[in-house]
């Protein structure tokens, strides 16, 4: 029956005001038979039936809310992600990608972490190097979420303590070297060094943070020390110019030095040589004459007589006259004559000279062919 029907003047919610209020109760009891209706409710004219069809409705109402309420447990993880599931705040798991279920809100609560997807910050910041410089650094970290339980439940903000860390650790590595180490070559090593010490930092920390990478992307001097670092460079340059151009030098007269060092010392050895056989050859020629003395003396006294005469008068020139038995007295041009037997004398051997170390000249004629001329 319509509630609106004109005949009947049934709807209680339309009543006219001669009529008095609603009656909630027959209004209640009038719904309470379309829901019965609608969910296929007895049609029983007894009170019990009535009342048992009444729980039959709410029933399968409830076991409706009940079904859409677990549906709304299913979800469903990308391969990258993973989902941490917490019950009452209560770690319970991890669920990989795919389809999953749980325990729908307020039992359960899903925290998702992608745990392949790589992400960054930079960081530009002003530090001292060891030789107590000044330079701005461009620092670029590259991370991912490896360990999604660690990174949910270990630390606040993991993403913030890898930042603090990395500046940390960029200044202790810049701390320990010097500007030109930084500057120039040392790139390189600078960011494996740093993103080592990131590394053993975080993973102490038990943050669940892998990190990929750290570049400096960019370092630099500051332009208030810019022109007097310029003047420093140059200074240095040159220094090194001026250093190059000396062990250059050094690298050409050094080893003219040792040469000639060890001819002057191997010089001296054969002059030293040569004056020991000379002197034993002495000795022998003079114990020889000596023995030879002892067995005639007045023949060996004659013969180094002759010897010595010989050696001093066989260098000079010499001009013999026969003036016996005649009283005439001879003009001969003695300047010509001499002149004459200079120009017919062969010329005599020079004798090698050997030049000592301090400068000094030796003549390195033998004594006994002297004696002999």
């Amino acid at each position: 029956m319509a509630w609106n029907d004109p005949g009947k003047n049934e709807n209680p919610w339309q009543r006219r005001p001669e009529q008095g209020p609603p009656d909630l109760d027959e209004a209640l009891r009038r719904f309470q038979k379309k829901l019965r209706g609608m969910f296929g409710g007895g049609r029983g004219a007894g009170g019990g039936a009535t009342g048992g069809g009444r729980a039959f409705g709410i029933g399968y109402v409830a076991a409706g809310i009940l079904i859409l309420w677990g549906l709304t447990g299913f979800y469903q993880n990308d391969a990258a992600e993973r989902s941490v599931i917490t019950r009452f705040g209560r770690y319970v798991g991890t669920t990989p990608a795919g389809l999953n279920w749980r325990i729908p809100w307020p039992v359960d609560r899903r925290t998702v972490v992608n745990v392949t997807e790589f992400r960054s910050f930079t960081d530009r910041t002003r530090m001292l190097t060891q030789d107590e410089a000044l330079v701005d650094v461009d620092l670029a970290v590259q991370y991912r979420r490896a360990d999604p339980v660690k990174f949910t439940f270990n630390v606040r903000d993991p993403e913030e303590t890898l930042g603090e860390v990395s500046e940390s650790a960029i200044r202790e590595i810049i701390g320990q070297s010097k500007l030109d180490f930084v500057l120039e070559l040392g790139r390189q090593e600078i960011s494996a060094k740093t993103k080592e010490l990131v590394q053993r930092t975080i993973t102490a920390y038990n943050t669940g943070i892998e990190v990929i990478s750290v570049n400096l992307q960019d370092v630099s001097v500051p332009e208030q020390v810019a022109p007097a670092q310029k003047d420093a460079i140059k200074a240095r340059e040159d220094k090194d110019r001026a250093t190059l151009s000396a062990q250059t030098y050094a690298n050409d007269i050094v080893p003219k030095a040792r040469g000639l060092a060890v001819s002057t010392i191997e010089g001296a050895h054969a002059y030293r040589a040569r004056v020991v056989a000379d002197a034993e050859g002495e000795t022998s020629r003079f114990l020889a004459l000596a023995g030879e003395y002892q067995r005639a003396p007045a023949v060996t006294r004659e013969r180094l007589y002759l010897e010595t005469m010989e050696l001093v008068l066989g260098s000079s020139a010499k001009i013999i006259v026969d003036t016996r038995g005649t009283g005439n007295m001879v003009y001969l041009p003695l300047d010509k004559l001499l002149e004459q037997r200079s120009l017919q004398r062969p010329a005599v051997e020079t004798p090698p000279t050997i030049r000592l170390e301090d400068g000094s000249a030796v003549d390195g004629e033998d004594p006994r062919a002297r004696r002999e001329r």
